[in-house]
């Protein structure tokens, strides 16, 4: 029982990091598409965001694939999170309005 609160901050460490990986993936791609220089912009940001994951991924696991395990799901969560909150409400096309009403 113990064992398993010893890997509940690996699981935060990993969400945290994919909240910030995929949390500024979104923020590059708003600043990205805007830019003159997007080119710049998205190899910057991968750069920067996937040296910190790893890194962070390195310190928080300690050399313990248990522990690479649970930042590995945490990052995983934090994706779908991210997506979830991140989408753009989607406007639903006239085809699919017709098909919810068939007969």
């Amino acid at each position: 029982m113990n064992e398993i609160f010893m890997m509940v901050p690996a699981l935060v460490a990993g969400m945290l990091l994919g909240a910030m990986f995929f949390g500024g993936l979104w923020w590059t791609v708003q600043k990205g598409v805007s830019s003159t220089r997007p080119a710049i912009w998205f190899f910057g940001s991968l750069l920067l965001r996937t040296s910190m994951t790893l890194a962070g991924f390195y310190v928080f696991s300690g050399g313990q694939w248990e522990k690479l395990l649970m930042c590995l799901l945490g990052f995983t969560i934090a994706r779908v999170i991210v997506t979830r909150l991140t989408r753009v409400a989607e406007k639903p096309t006239r085809l699919a309005e017709e098909a919810g009403h068939a007969p």
